[in-house]
């Protein structure tokens, strides 16, 4: 790789004359002597093969050149500050990537209002997000992939922190035949009609969604599927309340008059994927989330 001739403080030195009207404002910003801020553009120029600056009077001009390369520098000295802010956040103990594995019944909204949050705060730290099914989120802690994760069970050697209680409603489309008997919704007429089951995407130990009684069951590998194939009419499934709420008020969904079972509740957990050693960025992520449940 060929070494670069020009550096950073070359560039920004440009920039300053440029910007601040002149060598002796731009000296005075930098806490350089103007002599100093001549020689670096004189030798920039000089490497470059091509002049940058010309003066007219007691103020510098760019060339066309010049302009061009400016525009050019600003985003090279933007990115090589970034590139320092980064390293001092890491040197402070922030992570460079927090894992979040979150289970697919937890609210999407409420995730992307945390995570838009978190971004300008997050000192260049990545988030790499993980959708899973169920026992999905046990795997990813087993498996010591998570930084934090939001699952509905917590296994034995770790701490979770509850988060917020889904309800899972049983519903069906409105021209299905069970809501069309005249009467409550039994165990028997279920098993007699097709279920979606939204199946588990862990490998240890599944355990897929919903009442499993059925006989006649179909399985899908996400909630959304589950929304959709429902919606069409092609079964009864329980469904996540918050995402079916708009449907059910708009009569594309209905809730199916169950003699009992047709609403259940879930719990959701937090869970520091490294417990105690848990960095700043995934602590302040799991502030936030705290935060826009408790909104």
């Amino acid at each position: 790789m060929k070494a670069l001739r020009i550096t950073i403080e070359q560039w920004r030195t440009l920039q300053a004359v440029v910007d601040d009207g002149g060598f002796a404002q731009a000296a005075k910003k930098l806490h350089r002597s103007q002599s100093s801020v001549s020689y670096t553009i004189a030798r920039l120029q000089q490497q470059l093969g091509m002049p940058v600056l010309e003066i007219e009077g007691r103020k510098a001009r760019l060339t066309e050149a010049g302009e061009a390369l400016l525009r050019r520098s600003r985003h090279l000295v933007q990115q090589a500050q970034e590139l320092e802010n980064f390293a001092h956040s890491l040197e402070q103990g922030w992570e460079a990537q927090v894992n979040l594995v979150v289970d697919t019944a937890f609210p999407t909204r409420k995730l992307m209002r945390a995570l838009h949050r978190f971004e300008p705060l997050s000192q260049g730290t990545r988030i790499q997000l993980r959708e899973v099914v169920l026992s999905g989120a046990e795997d990813a802690l087993e498996e010591g992939s998570a930084d934090l994760v939001i699952c509905a069970h917590v296994p034995s050697h770790f701490l979770g922190e509850p988060l917020l209680d889904i309800d899972f409603i049983a519903v069906t489309h409105p021209a299905h035949p069970l809501q069309h008997l005249g009467r409550e919704v039994t165990v028997s007429d279920l098993e007699n009609e097709l279920q979606v089951v939204t199946r588990d995407s862990g490998l240890r130990r599944r355990k897929d969604m919903g009442w499993l009684g059925a006989e006649h069951r179909w399985s899908v590998s996400s909630i959304e599927t589950a929304v959709a194939a429902v919606s069409e009419g092609l079964g009864y499934a329980w469904l996540p309340e918050h995402r079916i709420a708009q449907m059910l008020e708009n009569k594309l969904l209905q809730a199916l008059p169950l003699k009992q079972g047709g609403v259940y509740k879930a719990a959701l957990y937090l869970v520091h994927g490294r417990n105690q050693e848990s960095g700043p960025g995934a602590r302040l992520l799991a502030r936030l989330l705290h935060e826009e449940i408790a909104q």
